[in-house]
């Protein structure tokens, strides 16, 4: 950088005289600017509009165009006390019968008040020894679970926690109240095939499942048969046993350890069992209410996606150009807002990429389809746009669904579309089926990837507009280059003429005092 000199032997305004000439040459590095931030707003806007495309590509057609979509079914429920149904794409239309014979139930036993042996109640924890309760003599008892036999031993060191813990490793819920003293034991699981028992094995074992609360009187009774114990003073155990739950569905009878059963695409989950000689009537059919928002939700994204695109390409030409620093210093917060807001809607304003995805997208939608030998068009489902003299600005292109009770314009028209999906479902998924992978079909190829200028899954030319964007870098940094070699040029040209006045100045005041006079 040249020596910059103020104009002190001049008496010029260097630095302004430079800076205006200077800034006759910025305006080629703000042009180069604005013309990078331009691309830079359609980079953004194609961004956006190209992921709502792609969002309704795989959002909706990417499964509309399989006729598993529209396999929709729903299950009405005479008593829906009794069961509720979920209905899956196989299960068949029509009435059947269902009967709730039993529910299932989660083998379940509560404890007796844990006792010492003697019948006497106290604080017991967790921590408890078999001898604290005066149990002495070392034993064992059975334990079944899921029909295996598992064989626990204890003696007088054993705490009620491990008797848990042997509980717990047997695959049961168990636990140790010590509020209520009682131990509270359960399958993990509903069901017959999940039951589980706990069994004296002789006389030790009986006092100890006694003390702890763990027999039932059934048990005790036994005892005193198989063993002679007839002094067990321990409070009596409750079990419920552990059952299936068993179902008719038309007549045939159906088991199952859980209140669930899947049964030829009905899923029945049985609630409360039914009175003697009732039967619950099931009636499936077509969910026609789902197809028709299937339909309805897509048209909707299709919808705001056209709309957005005309919108786009309609937009007013604002003549604007980007700002610079200084310009945006020049204005209000809510003025460089409202500026850049212009440019930002009129980025894609006439884009040949937009155009062409537009009307591709609208030639797909408006042309027939051959179904059973006929030609049908969206018309034909009740199904159109507004028409070019009714519909706003930028909405020329959007379709209505005659009858649609959230739509103002066709609301009080005769529902055609949910009528046909009562009547004729299999027309309306043919139709849609086939729309679907025309649109499905025509986006994808027009989202292929272009060598040097698209992307996979991309709608314009993102390579192309990056690489535009990119070039304006060494543009720009050129530019700035040539306008910092320009001002150094000025500097020196006056950073000379300063000096050669300095000099000049310097020569003269040696004449003066020369001739005498100075003074």
């Amino acid at each position: 950088m040249a020596m910059r000199m103020t104009g002190m032997m001049s008496g010029m305004d260097t630095e302004s005289i430079i800076q205006q000439l200077v800034d006759a040459r910025r305006v080629k590095v703000d042009n180069a600017k604005k013309k990078q931030k331009t691309i830079d707003y359609k980079q953004n806007a194609w961004k956006d509009l190209n992921s709502k495309l792609k969002n309704l590509q795989s959002k909706y057609l990417a499964n509309m165009r399989f006729t598993d979509a529209y396999a929709k079914k729903t299950t009405k429920v005479s008593n829906s006390s009794a069961a509720s149904v979920i209905t899956g794409s196989s299960a068949v239309n029509g009435v059947q019968t269902l009967e709730v014979t039993q529910l299932a139930k989660t083998a379940y036993l509560t404890g007796g008040e844990v006792t010492d042996a003697t019948g006497n109640t106290g604080s017991f924890t967790a921590l408890t020894k078999m001898s604290d309760l005066g149990i002495t003599e070392a034993g064992s008892f059975k334990l079944t679970v899921k029909g295996e036999e598992k064989t626990i031993n204890f003696d007088e060191n054993t705490t009620i926690s491990d008797v848990l813990n042997e509980f717990k490793k047997a695959d049961l819920n168990a636990s140790f109240d010590e509020k209520n003293q009682r131990f509270f034991v359960s399958a993990k699981n509903s069901g017959e095939k999940n039951e589980f028992s706990i069994e004296a094995t002789d006389s030790s074992s009986a006092k100890m499942l006694s003390s702890l609360g763990l027999m039932s009187a059934a048990q005790k009774t036994e005892a005193a048969t198989k063993w002679g114990v007839s002094d067990l003073k321990g409070k009596v155990a409750t079990k419920v046993k552990g059952e299936d739950a068993i179902i008719k569905l038309n007549d045939a009878e159906f088991k199952s350890d859980k209140n669930v059963f899947e049964i030829n695409g009905l899923t029945i989950t049985a609630l409360n069992e039914t009175k003697d000689g009732e039967k619950v009537t099931l009636t499936t059919q077509t969910d026609t209410d789902g197809v028709y928002d299937l339909v309805k939700n897509f048209l909707k994204e299709y919808n705001s996606i056209i709309n957005e695109m005309d919108k786009l390409y309609n937009a007013e030409d604002s003549k604007l150009q980007p700002l610079t620093d200084d310009e945006k210093a020049a204005l209000s917060d809510k003025e460089v807002e409202e500026w850049e807001k212009k440019l930002k809607d009129s980025a894609l304003r006439k884009d040949e990429s937009v155009s062409s995805v537009a009307s591709a997208l609208k030639m797909v939608m408006s042309s027939g389809i051959s179904i059973g030998g006929k030609t049908m068009h969206l018309s034909d489902f009740g199904i159109a746009t507004l028409g070019y003299f009714n519909a706003p600005d930028n909405e020329k292109n959007a379709y209505h669904i005659d009858g649609d009770a959230d739509d103002s314009d066709t609301s009080g028209k005769a529902d055609r579309l949910k009528s046909m999906i009562a009547n004729d479902p299999d027309t309306v998924i043919s139709f849609f089926t086939k729309l679907s992978q025309n649109l499905y079909g025509k986006m994808s190829d027009m989202s292929k990837s272009v060598d040097g200028y698209r992307s996979f899954g991309n709608f314009y030319d993102d390579k192309k507009v990056k690489e535009e964007y990119t070039s304006y870098n060494s543009k720009i940094a050129e530019l700035e280059k040539k306008l910092n070699e320009y001002e150094d040029k000025w500097y020196k040209k006056f950073s000379k003429m300063e000096t050669a006045m300095a000099k000049m100045q310097s020569k003269t005041t040696a004449l003066t005092n020369m001739l005498g006079g100075s003074n």
